[in-house]
């Protein structure tokens, strides 16, 4: 059993990254390291960067943070050129990525739905393939960034739609999931950012992409 992450002494603002090519022709991504943002994907990194510009101001106090694929660097690069802060300054931990879709990843969607039935469930959550990671996986994972990464101040965090979530869900104390047993948040679209301050979540922006994973 995962317990909730003690709170943390500043706001974290914990971001989705922008719409993919993968995205686009709907195909699994997973923790592929290389699925670049499309036009789309920029403009919500955009919008990003815009929101968080209008609540935080210029070169605010934040620590940048991401994980280390491709597409979660790109949308940050995107909001800390809004931020006026420097790309180059952000940690990266592999803790952060997506979850793990085995031999799924990279597949379309509609290859591996005729194989093996649904894949993303009503609530939006990707059914976790037989050689892949599974939700208490990553609900460890998570807590243990958290835990080593507990200094005071604000932090923004660049990641993934499900990884995400059990992120959140750990911060928050969110009860198990019936059926994956790990603390799992409500989904949100491509491109939004929540702050969560002493184990609350507020939206900071709610983002114009496609909700399911």
């Amino acid at each position: 059993m995962t317990l909730p992450a003690p709170a943390r002494q500043g706001r974290d603002f914990i971001g989705r990254h922008g719409e993919t090519v993968f995205n686009a022709a709907r195909r699994l991504q997973g923790d592929h390291p290389h699925t670049p943002l499309t036009r789309a994907g920029f403009a919500q990194a955009e919008e990003m960067g815009r929101a968080l510009r209008a609540t935080l101001g210029a070169k605010p106090a934040l620590t940048l943070w991401a994980s280390p694929t491709g597409r979660a660097l790109q949308t940050l690069s995107v909001i800390a050129e809004h931020l006026e802060l420097d790309w180059h300054a952000a940690h990266t931990d592999a803790r952060l990525v997506e979850i793990g879709m085995g031999a799924w990843g990279g597949r379309y969607y509609a290859e591996v739905i005729d194989a093996v039935g649904a894949v993303v469930t009503p609530d939006g959550l990707l059914r976790p393939a037989p050689d892949g990671e599974d939700y208490r996986q990553i609900a460890t994972r998570v807590s243990g960034w958290l835990a080593d990464t507990d200094a005071p101040g604000d932090r923004l965090v660049i990641m993934h739609g499900i990884s995400s979530r059990v992120l959140r869900g750990v911060m928050t104390g969110a009860p198990p999931h019936a059926e994956w047993g790990a603390p799992i948040a409500a989904g949100l679209p491509q491109g939004s950012l929540v702050c969560i301050e002493e184990g609350s979540e507020s939206i900071a922006h709610l983002g114009s992409g496609h909700a399911p994973a």
